[in-house]
């Protein structure tokens, strides 16, 4: 009898000491590749995608991202937020007063809002027009073109151009990565 009790005591603790090992290994070696598939439109499944922070839509890869500089901006820093990669965040500040801090890409899923204006650019020889999130309308930034173009363009003529780029507000996007780190481990995974 005492010896059954004694077994059964050693069963427990083996099964609470391997049910603990499991999730030792679960937590410390988490998978290195997603499952899912990358983007196709880049081929690799390495690229950041940049979302709407009101919404999650894609709005763009961190490929995208292509500094151009303005004197016009009040300041310039370096952010190391997208792989590793350093990206430049540059502030700005409109008429009434109220201050952007943004990053400049060459492409981006957003809609234009033409006609395009050439008044207090701040991006001297561009026009711009407001940038809005497809999926949910919100602000998210300006879309620049040369001011020698006319105010109104289609979107092809936009993408296809060397010449125009995207000044997106670094508080209303964040990379999927970051959003993924948000999301919260139920309180039963955890002892």
């Amino acid at each position: 009898m005492r010896s059954t009790s004694l077994l059964l005591l050693l069963g427990a603790q083996w099964d609470h000491l391997l049910f603990h090992a499991i999730v030792f290994v679960l937590v410390c070696f988490h998978a290195t590749e997603s499952c899912a598939p990358g983007p196709a439109e880049h081929g690799t499944s390495t690229d950041t995608l940049i979302l709407c922070r009101a919404c999650g839509h894609e709005v763009a890869f961190g490929t995208d991202i292509h500094f151009v500089p303005s004197r016009m901006a009040l300041s310039s820093r370096n952010d190391t937020s997208v792989n590793g990669r350093r990206i430049h965040v540059q502030l700005f500040q409109n008429p009434q007063g109220y201050r952007f801090e943004v990053i400049t890409f060459r492409r981006a899923d957003v809609i234009k809002h033409w006609p395009a204006d050439s008044h207090y650019s701040w991006y001297p020889g561009f026009s711009w027009t407001v940038a809005t999130c497809p999926r949910c309308r919100s602000h998210l930034g300006w879309a620049f073109q040369p001011s020698s173009w006319p105010d109104t363009i289609t979107n092809n003529i936009f993408e296809e151009s060397e010449n125009t780029f995207l000044a997106l507000i670094t508080h209303r996007i964040l990379r999927e990565d970051f959003a993924s780190g948000l999301l919260l481990t139920p309180k039963s995974f955890t002892s």
